[in-house]
């Protein structure tokens, strides 16, 4: 019998896994019977671990990520056509997203943080008046002593088909500039940067005497036309500015945490290859680059997921990508960490439910398995490929599934999971070989620690 090897696997999987819509509407998921009965067993068997650090952590930093927000001003919606189609479209129900940030922003309050990242696609598709309005929403955080520090993402500046759901049909409104986004953005880490590039929105801050946070901006609005562009880049300039500061921290001993929309190293198998718009381009290079220059760590979003992934430079200096999944969609996820004496430790949060919705979760699942089916299925067979009806719903659930558990992070399949994988690969007349398969780069997800100071040259 032929075996499908660690190769043939995910690369099958993730090539078809393009059919699924990208992070603007999100990576939807859907699950078949087979495979539906082991991704509900295994996000039932997810019990909500203890804190990984102690709210009284004396001397730590207290800081919190929240990534692509994707915020629709309240100003912009109006029940109706327009508004009907945009939530069938994107699965995303305003209302329920306006709750769940209220949700959060709520909590970071009573976790008493001492400081909010930001990385990027505040808005949900660069329109001035979300701008505007979830400043706003952000008021009482800062009122309350908390630093909040954004970049854009590539929702968020000169946006050309920035649109309100009102009436009958979506209809155009003003988007901003870069010039726009930083004034706007003034009280969230523009206004009183250390130091600003000249060719991006890119700047440091400061956090304490001896961390500082170096926050890139990785977007190309300046070339959009009639849509945005979903890939990402350090410039050349951006680059230099960031190793001379990467290179003073180092001489005085700073502690220097990164911040970007893209993601910089790879966080599943392939990646690049098929998913190339949500890395940085020439992200193998431009990692070792900031690992070498003593970056460690760097926070980032686009992907959608919750997902922490490692690089080792060839000069053996290792980066940490940690990727925070989207606001705007199932899971709903954002993190809470303590930084303390060279240690930074790692914990993820979930909202579930809201007021309004207590099925939150029950439902946004099924909301992506509704529009993933759909879509997926639709996308397969425009592709061309021959197949039994049998196999195509199988590959299609199987895609489905594991991006729904790559969504929720630290994807670990279980037996359930491997006996879906190994029908499939029957279905093909092959085996699946899972001793040798991974899903999940290392190190964990969900809830870590990360050492800021121990590397290999150290």
């Amino acid at each position: 019998m032929n075996r499908l090897s660690p190769l043939s696997i995910p690369a099958l999987f993730l090539l078809l896994l393009t059919a699924l819509p990208g992070p603007s509407p999100g990576l939807f998921a859907a699950s078949l019977r087979h495979v539906a009965s082991s991704l509900e067993l295994f996000y039932d068997r997810i019990a909500v671990a203890e804190p990984i650090f102690s709210c009284q952590n004396e001397g730590a930093v207290r800081l919190a990520v929240m990534a692509d927000v994707h915020y629709l001003s309240a100003d912009l919606v109006e029940e109706g056509p327009a508004l009907e189609s945009y939530e069938k479209a994107t699965g995303r129900g305003v209302n329920d997203l306006h709750a769940v940030l209220d949700k959060v922003l709520a909590d970071l309050l009573k976790e008493n943080v001492d400081i909010l990242l930001m990385p990027g696609d505040l808005t949900n598709h660069g329109e001035r008046q979300s701008h505007l309005d979830i400043t706003k929403k952000l008021q009482p955080l800062v009122e309350s002593g908390i630093r909040v520090f954004v970049v854009p993402g590539n929702h968020d500046v000169n946006i050309p088909n920035a649109r309100a759901y009102v009436g009958e049909a979506p209809a155009p409104v003003p988007s901003i500039s870069a010039e726009e986004f930083a004034e706007i953005y003034a009280p969230f880490g523009y206004g009183d940067a250390l130091s600003r590039d000249d060719a991006s929105l890119s700047y440091l801050s400061s956090i304490n005497d001896t961390t500082w946070l170096l926050a890139f901006d990785t977007n190309r609005y300046d070339e959009h036309t009639d849509r945005p562009i979903t890939a990402g880049r350090i410039r050349p300039q951006t680059m230099e500015w960031a190793l001379n500061i990467l290179d003073k921290a180092r001489k005085d001993n700073i502690t220097v945490l990164g911040m970007m929309h893209h993601g910089l190293v790879e966080h599943m198998p392939y990646q690049s290859d098929l998913f190339s718009a949500y890395l940085m381009e020439e992200w193998e290079r431009q990692a070792d680059r900031l690992a070498d220059a003593g970056l460690k760590v760097v926070f980032t979003g686009h992907f959608h997921s919750n997902d922490v992934s490692r690089r080792v430079s060839t000069a053996g200096n290792r980066i940490y990508d940690v990727e925070t999944a989207s606001l705007a969609q199932y899971p709903f996820a954002y993190r809470i960490m303590e930084l303390k004496e060279g240690q930074l430790s790692i914990d993820s949060r979930f909202v579930t439910s809201i007021p309004s919705n207590p099925n939150l979760k029950a439902e946004y699942r099924e909301r992506m398995k509704t529009i993933a089916r759909r879509v997926a299925r639709g996308r397969i067979e425009g592709m061309g490929l021959p197949m039994p009806e049998e196999t195509l719903d199988a590959l299609v659930d199987l895609i489905a599934g594991m991006s729904v558990m790559h969504a929720r992070g630290d994807e670990k399949p279980d037996e359930e999971m491997r006996e879906a994988i190994g029908l499939f690969a029957a279905l093909l007349g092959g085996e699946a070989d899972m001793d040798s398969f991974t899903f999940d780069f290392p190190p964990e997800d969900n809830r870590l620690i990360i050492n800021l100071k121990k590397d290999k040259n150290e």
